[in-house]
């Protein structure tokens, strides 16, 4: 006897959106070649401390300074839009405008506005700018930076509208 599959019922949660804006792969080579000449540089044929030291510093210390700043993780789970450690919960979320490289320059140039929340990488271009609705808290909207901001837009308006 056959069964019949009815067809799956879509699920009351969204689902969750999580990124990584880690660094251009070419970043580490470039950051570790500029750290060993800088090594070299500081050692120059010197013998004793000075013939190890910068090596044992520079060279460590430029990956853990480019780890640092690809660290930022973006997601939109358990109701809230998390970058890095704030937490925005989506009921305060009034819309999300994705932005490409000119929109973002726009909203972060001349005019943009000294209160608004903004974690921006340069090597990210896209972004989006979540316009607030909280009467209680002063901040305009938050730009926060993502490699795939009509995605970013989705989840967020989706966990808005299902909580």
């Amino acid at each position: 006897m056959r069964q019949s599959s009815s067809p799956a019922a879509p699920t009351a949660t969204p689902a969750p959106y999580a990124e990584r804006l880690g660094l251009p792969w070419w970043a580490w080579p470039v950051g570790l070649a500029v750290a060993g000449l800088l090594a070299a540089e500081l050692w120059l044929g010197a013998t004793g401390v000075r013939a190890w030291l910068p090596f044992v510093l520079l060279i460590p210390g430029t990956m853990a300074a480019l780890w640092w700043l690809g660290r930022i993780r973006v997601e939109v789970r358990d109701g809230e839009l998390r970058v890095d450690d704030a937490h925005l919960p989506v009921r305060h979320v009034a819309d999300v405008v994705p932005l490409d490289a000119a929109g973002r320059r726009e909203v972060l140039g001349v005019g943009a506005d000294p209160l608004a929340f903004v974690v921006q990488r340069p090597w990210v271009g896209g972004a989006v700018q979540v316009v607030l609705d909280d009467p209680a808290d002063p901040t305009p909207f938050w730009v926060v930076s993502t490699r795939r901001p009509v995605e970013l837009a989705a989840a967020l308006l989706a966990a808005r509208d299902a909580g």
